[in-house]
């Protein structure tokens, strides 16, 4: 058994914020919550004093490399990086090597996961070989425990197959995950469209309208066909209107944010260079400034990191030839907490809302409540104090928060009557 002392239970499914206690039974299941427990013989405790005690994140959007690419990061790895990070459960995306399309493959990932402290799922792809010409067996893809479908990274530009995609969706109830970009309107990845950056680095870069112009149109197929879509790695104003418009029409859709758009900019990225090159990139001030009243008022649900690790050799290449993405599960709430609590733009319960209760909603994860009866999937966050991150679990280091002065950090996670520290 396992007594949580002290600790301030911050929990958005039931609205509580008050310091209590919490037992967890020999079988994870949580027995009872309250202040000043007593503490059964033989029980162990832990002392939550001055941090709270909130469901474990969710987040929507990992890359684990493996298979395929395990110099970069393995489950093994990508989940010690997650449980550092306060997370529960983490969904990796389907562009492994093989891409991830059958059943196999996706046991593959689960079955290597299972001894965790952190829950690794996986999604399928929408696509065959993600080559957007043939659609997957959805039913057998979602009985293997797909929690979506995706060809993140690349867009499906046909519309009509993207449309009989969301008919099958729609008929089995199968959340699409889109990565949303024209590739057209892509001159070169990496960089917002005519920035002082993109000039430094010699490059055209990407423009927001790429983005934009396939949020549109999805939007209007998801109307048509009543799929459910998530919009991935939402990056400007626009995208953030069109979304909020749609869902006023009664779409069923949905959008994710992450950390990186709503802390830095495209003048970031001269600072640091191809450790701050992703897909889609760095916007404006006033596309990060939007972003963050979207999240605010519920437009975007929740924040995923696209934790995109590289090794150090291809991010050493120019500009133009290093890959895309960061790692960010290790370094998410610290910068969130420092960018939008700690600026008074989101509450703490905010915070949790839109990192572990709306994700796993929409995912369809249930019983992540802090409630007696449930399994316990918990984080423990301290808030005040001051975080510089200078190390990882994670295989790669291809992030620009290296060395930052950010503000509090998950201190543990407790999964069952299992406590993973930091």
């Amino acid at each position: 058994m396992l007594l949580i002392r002290n600790g301030r239970v911050l929990d958005p499914y039931t609205n509580i914020n008050a310091q209590m206690d919490i037992l967890i039974g020999d079988d994870g299941v949580i027995r009872e919550l309250g202040p000043q427990l007593d503490e059964p013989a033989g029980c162990a405790v832990y002392d939550a004093a001055g941090l709270t005690v909130s469901p474990g994140f969710v987040d929507g959007h990992v890359h684990f490399r493996d298979p395929g690419q395990t110099q970069k990061e393995d489950v093994l790895t990508g989940a010690a990086a997650a449980a550092a990070g306060g997370y529960a459960t983490v969904i990796c995306m389907a562009n492994t090597l093989p891409t991830c399309d059958t059943p196999e493959i996706i046991r593959y990932v689960t079955d290597k996961a299972k001894d965790c402290p952190v829950e690794v799922l996986q999604a399928g792809a929408v696509t065959k070989g993600l080559k957007g010409q043939e659609l997957t067996d959805f039913a057998a893809l979602q009985a293997a425990g797909a929690p979506c479908l995706t060809d993140d990274g690349i867009n499906l530009t046909n519309a009509g197959l993207c449309r009989a995609a969301m008919e099958q969706a729609a008929e089995r109830d199968i959340l699409l995950s889109f990565h949303e970009e024209e590739p057209s309107l892509v001159p070169s990845p990496g960089v917002n469209f005519g920035s002082a950056a993109a000039q430094q680095f010699g490059v055209p870069g990407a423009r927001a309208s790429a983005e934009t112009a396939m949020i549109a149109r999805d939007i209007a197929l998801a109307l048509d066909t009543g799929a459910r879509v998530l919009f991935q790695h939402v990056s400007s104003a626009q995208s953030a209107a069109l979304i909020r418009a749609g869902k006023k029409l009664g779409a069923r859709i949905y959008a994710e944010v992450t950390p990186h758009h709503i802390s830095l900019t495209e003048d970031d990225v001269l600072a640091h260079g191809t450790y701050a090159r992703m897909n889609p990139p760095l916007r404006r001030e006033a596309d990060r400034e939007a972003l963050i009243d979207a999240l605010a008022d519920g437009t975007i649900d929740m924040i995923a990191t696209d934790h995109a690790p590289h090794t150090a050799e291809e991010k050493a290449r120019e500009f133009a030839k290093a890959p895309s993405g960061i790692t960010g599960l290790e370094t998410a709430f610290s910068v969130c907490n420092t960018y939008l609590v700690q600026t008074g733009r989101l509450t703490p319960m905010q915070l949790v809302d839109r990192m572990s209760k709306a994700p796993a909603e929409i995912y369809g994860l249930t019983g992540r409540a802090v409630a007696a009866g449930n399994y316990a999937r918990l984080v423990l966050l301290d808030w005040d104090s001051r975080m510089v991150y200078k190390t990882y679990r994670s295989k790669a280091v291809n992030t620009p928060y290296t060395g930052m002065q950010l503000t509090g950090a998950p201190r543990a996670i407790v999964t069952g009557a299992r406590v993973t520290v930091r």
